[in-house]
């Protein structure tokens, strides 16, 4: 009987070995091998597990060179040996999680729909069809699911204000255009659990009464794009997509504006990406003119659970009206970095230090930043934030996609507020002056204060463009920049003065 082995093809694994240990392990003997997504525990991989009688057995990190010694240690049958983890599920790293979105994410065959629906997959969108479009809207909406790309917003509301709209046509456009630091959610689901996307995107269309659902990728992401592609193809033809709705995966060329919904919608229409002004809300006037709903992967990928386990289910995990749970996204200088999901309310400090172990290289953290590069520095002394839309607004800082990314005190937070500042000047879509003509002037100005010229003055000058751009600019690349760059400056002060202290000696 052939021994069934799980070794990972997610992109990080991958570019660890992760093709070269799977061809290996294939030739040892009578082995089954099943490439999987990523589990989201990083520092492991290529982490192997072996079906065992006792349930899978981990291995990691494995490179080629362990593989003779494994064999000859019987890890074909769960074996002792150095690199032995056990059971994944024992790792604290995992134990402490609640995984919804993740559940089969390094579990299941990512293309095969029998794997997918033993274990759960499928269930939403039958609940959905029995209970109806409305009902389903009403599901959702009580869930307290919001936007997982960061601003929050309301899925429930959003869709029935689809549904409500007049419109021939109707679209379900996913935003899978993950260009934030630090971030790789969209891409685990896509190259690990392809199906549940395609799930909650065949419920959304169900309840708004779509035709048709775009998934734009990011072309970054070629291992995504393939195994999405493939995914889409078995559904089509194992019939999951219900008669009059179907989706198509369009892959973007790069530009992190068109992370922006309407810039996304101008590129899909094969226009430069540009943003829109609102109104109209792309839920009244969106693709093509027609009501569109635009939600990120990870939204509509947690959909399919709400469906299956009910709104209460879901609404009672979270805090404040942060409901449900939030793939966040380690990275850094950190010695764990890896996806953790778990239910809002955590402590940045936990995410930090107890989850993630600290920095990698053994000195203090110094900052953190949440959100992207639109997002806010945090310093250690507000590690107390609870992971919550409204708390980190409250301290000018935003959750974002739900990126990690720590730094330790090696870190120049003067020149991190320039490259925010550099950041925005290159990706701008050039449509509002702040954006594109304050960026630039930022970069400017950080120059002066750092090399000492006119210091108070050029400190008040960048204070008064940040207000500038925060407050008019058309969408929020030049409206969140600031965040880092006032961040960097009220909380690290003496880095804008050092090169003057060093000119000065």
């Amino acid at each position: 009987m052939s021994t069934r082995v799980y070794v990972p093809r997610d992109a990080a694994a991958l570019a660890l070995g992760a093709d070269a240990v799977a061809s290996l392990l294939s030739q040892s003997g009578d082995v089954e091998m099943v490439r999987t997504g990523s589990r989201g525990l990083f520092w492991l991989e290529p982490m192997v597990e072996v079906a065992t009688p006792e349930g899978r057995i981990a291995y990691g990190p494995v490179t080629v060179a362990d593989i003779s010694g494994l064999l000859d240690a019987g890890t074909l049958s769960g074996g002792a040996h150095p690199l032995r983890l056990g059971r994944p599920e024992d790792l604290p790293f995992l134990a402490k999680q609640t995984r919804l979105t993740f559940a089969r994410c390094g579990i299941v065959d990512p293309l095969s729909l029998d794997d997918y629906r033993a274990h759960g997959g499928l269930k939403g969108l039958a609940r959905a069809r029995e209970i109806g479009p409305a009902a389903t809207i009403e599901v959702v909406t009580q869930s307290g699911l919001r936007g997982r790309g960061g601003a929050g917003f309301p899925t429930g509301i959003k869709w029935k204000s689809a549904a409500d709209a007049a419109g021939e046509r109707k679209y379900i456009v996913c935003n899978a255009d993950e260009g934030d630091s630090g971030t790789y959610a969209d891409r685990m689901l896509m190259e690990g659990d392809p199906f549940v996307l395609i799930e909650g995107m065949a419920i959304a269309g169900f309840a708004v009464g779509a035709t048709k659902g775009y998934v734009y990728t990011r072309s970054e992401y070629p291992h995504a794009i393939a195994t999405f592609n493939a995914a889409l193809d078995i559904a089509r033809r194992e019939g999951v997509l219900a008669e009059g709705f179907d989706i198509e995966q369009r892959v973007g060329a790069g530009a992190y504006i068109c992370g922006e919904e309407t810039s996304l919608l101008d590129s899909l229409e094969g226009k430069r990406g540009q943003v829109r002004a609102k109104p109209p809300l792309p839920v009244h006037k969106g693709l093509f003119g027609a009501p569109t709903v635009i939600n990120n992967l990870v939204s509509l990928a947690s959909v399919p659970v709400i469906l299956d386990k009910g709104a209460e289910f879901y609404r009672d995990i979270g805090m404040g009206r942060s409901r449900g749970t939030m793939p966040i996204q380690l990275a850094g200088n950190l010695k764990y970095a890896g996806l953790f999901e778990c239910g809002f309310g955590i402590t940045l400090g936990e995410l930090v230090n107890d989850i993630g172990g600290g920095t990698r290289t053994g000195r203090p953290v110094r900052a953190v930043q949440v959100g992207g590069p639109l997002g806010a520095y945090f310093p250690p002394a507000l590690f107390d934030t609870p992971f919550d839309y409204e708390a980190f607004a409250a301290k000018d800082g935003l959750i974002g996609h739900g990126g990690v990314v720590v730094f330790d005190d090696t870190v120049d937070m003067a020149r991190q507020a320039r490259f925010a500042m550099e950041f925005c000047a290159a990706e701008s879509c050039g449509k509002c002056t702040p954006c594109r003509i304050g960026s630039v002037r930022g970069m400017e100005v950080i120059d002066r204060i750092v090399a000492g010229d006119k210091l108070e003055a050029n400190l008040e000058l960048l204070r008064d463009l940040c207000h500038t751009m925060k407050f008019g600019s058309l969408c929020a690349l030049g409206g969140f920049i600031p965040y880092p760059v006032m961040s960097a400056l009220e909380h690290w002060p003496e880095d804008f003065r050092t090169m003057r202290r060093e000119a000065a000696e």
